[in-house]
């Protein structure tokens, strides 16, 4: 059959064409590529019995798969496909590539690949037929069973499947048990109908996140469609645990399926609460408002009528900064309307963190960490168990800038800072504070800084600060009281020193400061004789503060000197592995003198209905820097610094390692002061304190106490007499902190890498981790990457190692007048956690408080890694907190909402 061509025309590739499309087809196909003459002796291709071959080749007519009307179907495109192949096919195979010229086929066998535009698919076995433009691709199947399954992948897609039927004209396809990665969703289809690049029918479909060959669990449909990159629509589905059905249905479902973050409902969660009965919580929208920002929007509904609302932003670009942002408010009602026990109440809480990468700006530094709300926010919010705020009493926030001048000395800082005691529920505030600072200058220094005499050691600093400071009530807080009360003030701070060498042991630090203060208001005291006296006694008749605007100032210096010096001693040893044991003593005194500025701006008002009962007062106290210093200080300060330490030898005498160095005492400290002008108690209180480490850094033992000198009159007074002993014990805290691991017993453990056991510095999280009703516990991939790595190791079935670590921490304070005396804190806090095996762990934080024989703060919290699935059970067993919370469900974000969670919130009385 030929044609013959009178005019330039489009040639497209069909079946039985002329020899010229014959000839260029056949060319495409064999570029590069060695043809036989006849064919060879070869191993028998093993076929993989493949279903039915559906009618995909004549696409005019329907498979049974498209019988069942899909109420989903688009509408087919408009844009009809090409009717010609539009690239190069290039193949290979490992073993050999055999052409049927007569029936127009080529198959590849062993590790054969073909690639066409964008579509790669590798196979153990794959026969081209270019006559009707298809490609079937199956594996090999050998005694060690079906091996080199195909796998096909176009642009971002990439499926592996047991058979595949594929034709590049109409790029439609068949596949038999095929499975393939959306998203995170790991789906297995019997039967697989690809009708174009966008559209999917599968038929007995499971889809799960669990990577294992048998999954964990997985969700089961008899029919679905598919969409690559949108969304995956399914018929009745039912949950299926192990291989074994459970009674969780459902008649549809729809997963959006993409790699970006989108919009989308979030489902609430039910529960019931003994005072506010029936509740939603958490349910909402998230909005993906672009790459950098997005905005969650949540809501609680309770049956009798309380609510919440609450909005989380976070924000993210790179390389400049990233920060996040939320605002709660919660409605709570308590009893019925109309009777005695019915209370409504309002609290809410804004956090605000933001941070900017060093990066983008070298000179300048923006940062912010807010906490700010009502008092009794964490004590009475029903959808907030935030364990370390429940048990402080503080909230801070601080927002801060800073800013390097650069080719000068001067740097400077804007803060705006916010400090609230949920306790008295008094909330400072500074609204800013700004603080000028300029380094160290050296006026006489040399050529090239050079500074080898006092005079060019001389040093000059100074500082300016300014600050608007807020002090109300909460209940005050957004309202014009809180401004009215506010206080201004600027403070100027310059300074100088230099040291020198005397007698070469000992240095001698010379100083002066100076230090101007500005307020812009005044306090003045008048005396009314119609309000009542705080001392009833007095009757009627007191002095009352007027504020007075306008510019005030007073400036003060001081002068000062000190002396200091290192002396060491050391004490050898020639017996036992004990070499040598140095002490460091670091005597230093001090002399300072101030006069006595405050005499020039005091004033006097009566204060009681005697005339002559007079109060002397500073118009600038309750300052913000506070008043000039009264009374002449002529004083000169002792401190005695000490600290212990040991050389200790190796166990092996005949190592080449070097001798140990070991502290036994990090520091024993003592300070006091005389002051010459006093008439009276010259000597101040004696401060004392003292620490060490042992086992290793292990436990830390810290003391501080308070020795006064002088005796104390019945009413608790100091007097100027000093005590019939040497000092007078006034106040004493004693800490100790240990922790402990089984890593601690093993033969190969490294004591460096040992980042516990610190004492104070590290103090040991003893209050548990914070839980909320919308993420369940805190994010616990750091543990389940453990216990992957743990996985790995196979634990002997007796003798086997359980990972766990214990910390104990201890704190007492005394205190005493000289009259009374009271242990106010006496209490012991221990944490921890056990690994029962690499997936089970159990932590524990409690004390015991033993004062009061109770104990303190329990919490109790079992969590279980389930492959696929996360399993947590925190549980508060008594106390004002008392609650617990059971959550199970799948890890995997895609399919979060799959899961059951089930608690008890807190007791909330609105007290």
């Amino acid at each position: 059959m030929s044609h013959t061509f009178t005019h330039r025309t489009k040639i497209a590739f069909k079946a039985l064409q002329t020899n010229l499309s014959y000839i260029l087809l056949f060319f495409s196909f064999f570029y590069s590529k060695q043809s036989y003459s006849q064919e060879l002796k070869k191993k028998p291709i093993p076929f993989q019995k493949v279903n039915k071959i559906d009618s995909i080749i004549h696409t005019e007519k329907k498979t049974s798969l498209l019988k069942t009307k899909d109420t989903t179907a688009v509408s087919i495109d408009s844009i009809k496909p090409k009717e010609a192949i539009d690239g190069i096919i290039s193949h290979d195979a490992q073993d050999y590539t055999l052409q049927n010229a007569k029936e127009k086929t080529i198959t590849l066998y062993n590790n054969a690949r073909v690639t066409y535009t964008d579509i790669n698919l590798k196979a153990g076995i794959i026969i081209i037929d270019y006559k009707n433009n298809t490609v079937l691709a199956k594996g090999i199947k050998d005694s060690l069973g079906y091996k080199q399954r195909p796998v096909f992948k176009q642009g971002s897609q990439e499926s592996e499947q047991d058979s595949i039927l594929y034709n590049f004209k109409t790029r439609r396809a068949l596949v038999y048990g095929v499975k393939t990665v959306q998203s995170g969703i790991i789906t297995y289809g019997e039967k697989t109908k690809r009708v174009n690049d966008s559209t999917i029918y599968m038929r007995n479909l499971r889809f799960t996140t669990s990577k294992k060959k048998k999954p964990d669990y997985y969700i089961a449909t008899s029919k679905a469609k598919l969409i690559p990159g949108k969304k995956i629509i399914v018929g009745g589905s039912n949950l299926v645990l192990a291989d074994v059905p459970t009674p969780v249905f459902l008649p549809f479902a729809y997963f959006p399926l993409t790699e970006k973050q989108t919009s989308g409902f979030i489902i609430p969660s039910w529960g019931e609460n003994d005072r506010q009965g029936f509740f939603l919580q958490n349910g909402g929208y998230y909005f993906s408002i672009n790459d950098y920002v997005d905005l969650t929007i949540l809501g609680d509904l309770y049956t009798n009528g309380s609510w919440g609302l609450r909005t989380d932003s976070n924000y993210n670009v790179r390389y400049r900064f990233n920060g996040n942002f939320s605002f709660r408010f919660e409605n709570i009602i308590q009893g019925i309307r109309g009777l005695s026990n019915y209370d409504k109440r309002s609290n809410f809480n804004i956090t605000w963190s933001h941070s900017q990468d060093t990066k983008s700006s070298p000179n300048s530094r923006f940062s912010a960490s807010v906490n700010l709300g009502s008092s009794k926010y964490y004590r009475q919010s029903l959808n907030e168990f935030n364990n370390s705020q429940f048990l402080t009493n503080t909230l801070n926030s601080s927002i801060s800038y800073y800013k390097n001048f650069v080719g000068t000395p001067f740097n400077m800082s804007l803060n705006a800072t916010h400090s609230q005691n949920t306790n008295t529920q008094i909330v400072t505030m500074t609204l800013p504070s700004l603080q000028l600072n300029m380094e160290r200058l050296y006026p006489f220094a040399g050529k090239g800084g050079v500074k080898k005499n006092p005079i060019q050691k001389l040093g000059v600093t100074y500082s300016m600060q300014g600050e608007y400071r807020i002090n109300v009530p909460d209940n005050l807080f957004f309202t014009s009281e809180m401004f009215r009360t506010a206080k201004t003030g600027v403070q100027h701070n310059l300074s100088t020193n230099t040291n020198l060498k005397v007698a070469k042991y000992f240095t001698l630090s010379p100083s002066a400061n100076y230090k101007d203060v500005w307020y812009f208001d005044r306090i003045n005291k008048r005396y009314d004789p119609n309000i009542p006296n705080k001392n009833r006694d007095l009757g009627l008749g007191a002095p009352v503060n007027d504020i007075i605007s306008g510019f005030n100032r007073f400036n003060e210096y001081n002068l000062g000197v000190s002396l200091s010096t290192n002396i060491y001693g050391t004490f050898n040893f020639k017996k036992g592995r004990l070499k040598a044991i140095r002490h460091t003593f670091r005597p230093s005194i001090s002399y300072g003198y101030r006069p006595d500025f405050a005499a020039d701006h005091n004033l006097q008002v009566q204060q009681s209905a005697n005339p002559n009962d007079l109060l002397t007062y500073s118009p600038f106290e309750n300052g913000i820097y506070g008043q000039p210093g009264s009374g002449v200080s002529n004083a000169i300060g002792i401190t005695l610094n000490n600290v212990l330490e040991a050389k200790v030898a190796t166990k092996d005498p005949n190592s080449d390692k070097e001798d140990q160095k070991i502290t036994l005492l990090n520091n024993l400290n003592f300070s006091a002061r005389y002051n010459i002008a006093a008439d009276s108690l010259r000597w101040s209180p004696v401060s004392a304190s003292a620490g060490t480490r042992l086992f290793k850094d292990k436990l830390a033992l810290n003391a501080n106490a308070t020795l006064d000198p002088y005796q104390v009159n019945s009413k608790g007074i100091r007097i100027n007499k000093f005590n019939g002993s040497l000092f007078r014990v006034t106040n004493v805290r004693v800490t100790a902190n240990y922790s402990i691991s089984s890593k601690d017993f093993e033969k190969d453990n490294d004591p460096k890498q040992n980042s516990q056991g610190n004492g104070a510095q590290n103090t040991p999280d003893v209050f548990g981790e914070n839980m909320k009703t919308s993420n369940g516990f805190a994010n616990n991939s750091s543990n389940n990457q453990n216990n992957n790595e743990r996985e790995t190791k196979k634990a002997a079935l007796y003798k086997a190692k359980i990972p766990w670590t214990l910390n104990l921490v201890y704190a007492m304070n005394y205190a005493s007048n000289g009259v009374t005396s009271d242990i106010s804190n006496n209490s012991l806090m221990f944490s921890g956690d056990i690994e029962l095996s690499p997936k089970w762990k159990v932590g524990f934080s409690s004390g015991y408080d033993i004062k009061r024989n109770a104990f303190t703060y329990t919490r109790l919290n079992f969590s279980r890694d389930l492959d696929s699935w996360r399993f947590n059970f925190n549980w508060t067993p008594f106390g004002t907190n008392s609650s617990y919370y059971f959550f199970i469900g799948v890890k995997a974000s895609v399919l979060s909402d799959l899961k059951w969670d089930k608690n008890k919130p807190p007791d909330r009385r609105l007290f």
